[in-house]
């Protein structure tokens, strides 16, 4: 059977727009929500804003484009995906590790995402409780170095995140991640929507839409330029293995391009609305629009707790992250559930639980990482700081490195021209100089910078 003939075992999106929805789910977390805002916050707002955006188009889509037709293509997993079009292409199968790495590095992430995703949960109930009505800074401060401080309250949260996400995984393509992903995205849009609604009354909207575009370029410097090429990379979720093996399960006949642009749209409309959500709400309340990772959980209790209806909106808004937090956790444990089912035969159900108890097991490293194994460094970082360290910084960058490579290089014209169903020439030779020459340059700066070298 010619390879472009073949079908997932694992099942196939029910339809284009489907696909749409689960992949910009994928893409949009909490590096969108919670990573995006503060970023832009701590990088002159507006310019770096624009330099994202840039960096998005000419560095995200490619990749992605690449990623995903390197999944249609192979059909399977990641690992197995990879062995076959090195043997297609006459090549070494050490291009394999493409696949290893993403598993791997989907499996690590999650193992601490689940941790963060579970601060979610119980900031929700924080939230509704109204712990944090009349709060001062000092007490937002305070609560959230308690609750990370406490290992039982970590682990229990921690374990409920995970059930819930690999029962999700557990009802395979269109019976769990379709029917997750066609209900979570169009609330997580409607939440958003609903707390840009609620920043326009504060007065402060206007503001808030300036500093998110309105470009101040005296601001931008080198090290915010690689941010947005590092934040455009990451946003997208690229080199993790879940855009490949959701690439899998597209249906043949669906234009790779057209879709992916929708994607990145999508993923960067959920981080412009977040900044527009968030921003106008910092200034209204006088916070430093700039106070990087403790602005979700230190900064914006504060102003939820001293605004009308912040008990509402609070709630809101941890829902909304909480929602961006699943669709990206049931895709990034989905490559290497699959290999299990592939690998050694097993039912989805038995691959989501050997799959998601072993996460979880790695998951109590950064859970205690915040409590009693606070002192416990490697290379003087902690062990939930350890793995950030090496999924974003060596094995994402390093797997599109090399997805770049293999696209662009390795693989025939006639086989990339069939699946990106590119009719242009102009736009698939913009397609191929970008992927072969612009990506894995850029990236490889990122990486440079990411350890430390630039």
């Amino acid at each position: 059977m010619n390879i472009s003939d073949r079908q997932s075992q694992h099942g196939q999106w029910s339809s284009r727009w489907t696909f749409i929805l689960a992949a910009t789910g994928a893409a949009v977390g909490l590096g969108n929500i919670w990573k995006f805002p503060y970023l832009t916050g701590q990088n002159g707002g507006s310019a770096f804003v624009l330099i994202y955006i840039i960096c998005v188009a000419a560095l995200g889509i490619p990749l992605m484009m690449a990623e995903i037709l390197l999944g249609r293509r192979g059909r399977a997993t990641p690992i197995h995906t990879m062995k076959v079009l090195a043997e297609e292409t006459n090549t070494t199968q050490w291009w394999q590790i493409i696949g290893w790495s993403g598993t791997i590095a989907g499996m690590l992430i999650l193992s601490y995402y689940s941790v963060i995703g579970g601060w979610t949960l119980a900031y929700i109930v924080k939230s509704i409780t109204g712990i944090f009505s009349g709060a001062t800074g000092e007490f937002a401060a305070s609560t959230f170095g308690t609750f990370v401080g406490s290992a039982s309250s970590l682990f229990f949260w921690h374990t409920l995140f995970m059930v819930i996400t690999m029962a999700i995984v557990a009802g395979g393509v269109q019976g769990g991640l379709e029917k997750a992903v066609q209900f979570l995205m169009p609330t997580l849009f409607v939440l958003l929507l609903v707390m840009v609604g609620y920043s326009m009354t504060t007065g402060y909207f206007g503001k808030g839409l300036a500093f998110l575009f309105t470009p101040d370029f005296s601001k931008l410097t080198g090290s915010s330029m690689l941010a947005a090429m590092g934040q455009a990379f990451f946003s997208l979720s690229l080199g993790m293995g879940t855009i490949m093996i959701y690439g899998s399960y597209v249906p043949k006949d669906t234009s790779i391009a057209t879709t992916t642009i929708a994607i990145a749209l999508a993923d960067t409309a959920v981080a412009l609305l977040a900044g527009m959500a968030i921003f106008p709400i910092v200034f209204a309340n006088n916070l430093e629009a700039s106070s990087g990772p403790g602005l979700i959980f230190q900064t914006l209790p504060v102003a939820f707790g001293n605004m009308t209806g912040g008990m509402i909106f609070g709630s809101l808004f941890f829902t909304l992250l909480l929602v961006a937090a699943w669709t990206s956790s049931i895709s990034l444990i989905e490559p290497l559930v699959t290999w299990l089912i592939e690998t050694f035969g097993m039912s989805r159900l038995k691959a989501a639980i050997y799959s998601g108890v072993a996460t979880w097991l790695f998951g109590l490293g950064t859970v205690w990482s915040f409590n009693l194994w606070a002192d416990l460094k490697f290379f003087g970082l902690t062990f939930f700081d350890l793995l950030d360290f090496i999924t974003s910084n060596l094995m994402l960058p390093l797997g599109g490195i090399l997805i770049a490579l293999f696209a662009g290089w390795l693989m025939s014209a006639e086989h990339t021209k069939a699946e990106l169903h590119i009719a242009n020439p102009l736009l698939y030779t913009t397609w191929q100089i970008l992927v072969r020459y612009i990506a894995p340059v850029a990236v490889f700066i990122v990486l440079l910078n990411a350890i430390g070298l630039l």
